[in-house]
């Protein structure tokens, strides 16, 4: 299996150069393909020094943008499958390999890497809150339990890669989930860790919080009513 790690990546100077190191080291036969997203401090010239495998985008056009040029990336170049892959260094590449397998065994469409799978970890605040709140729609709207809907660590299959690379209104969130289960679509989930931000600054502030989890309840209620 040919396996690329997209990175989207936006002001994430302090962590670019380490998080692309950890997961070359430990995973040397992932690829990777940052797309520096309009990045207004210093990626770009961390992409130049340490010479990655790189996309930039002239201006910030957001992640669901970010993340189809990687794919797009992918389908041009023949990837059997695409991991989302955080710059900021939450995610562990370690557990590449097992996502990888998880999509082969379960003929998935999609593998998640979850933090809650084992109940060992709990979610907390309003995100903790709102995550809930994804995962019982999603099980209402489809009958599939997801527990870590927010992660940002997930795998594609070919069919996703398609998806992405030539749809128009798919993106990375809790809401496609939704979409792919409701259409017969495989999503599985395997057990993993999660590191806290290793630089620079979060989306995740209560009021972007809010914002987002109300956006997404609602989109998952459209997808299963109106599409």
């Amino acid at each position: 299996m040919r396996v690329l790690a997209v990175i989207p990546a936006y002001n994430e100077e302090e962590c670019l150069a380490d998080t692309v190191d950890e997961l070359s080291r430990t995973c040397p036969d992932v690829d990777y393909l940052v797309v520096n997203d309009g990045s207004k401090d210093g990626t770009q010239s961390v992409i130049d020094r340490e010479h990655m495998r790189a996309v930039s985008l002239p201006v910030n056009t957001g992640l669901t943008s970010g993340f189809r040029t990687g794919m797009k990336y992918a389908a041009r170049h023949g990837y059997d499958a695409v991991v989302q892959f955080d710059a900021d260094g939450q995610h562990v590449p370690s557990y590449i390999p097992k996502m990888a397998r998880a999509l082969e065994d379960h003929a998935a469409d999609i593998v998640i890497a979850s933090r809650c799978l084992d109940g060992s970890y709990r979610l907390s605040g309003p995100r903790g809150l709102g995550s809930r709140l994804i995962s019982f729609l999603i099980r209402a709207t489809t009958g599939t339990k997801i527990t870590d809907p927010t992660s940002g660590m997930r795998m594609y299959g070919r069919k996703m890669i398609d998806l992405f690379a030539h749809g128009f209104d798919i993106a990375p969130e809790p809401d496609m989930l939704a979409y792919v289960a409701s259409r017969g679509g495989t999503v599985v989930e395997i057990q993993t860790k999660m590191r806290e931000r290793q630089g620079g600054e979060s989306y995740f502030h209560l009021g972007n919080v809010i914002k987002y989890m109300s956006r997404t309840c609602l989109s998952i209620l459209m997808f299963r009513f109106l599409r």
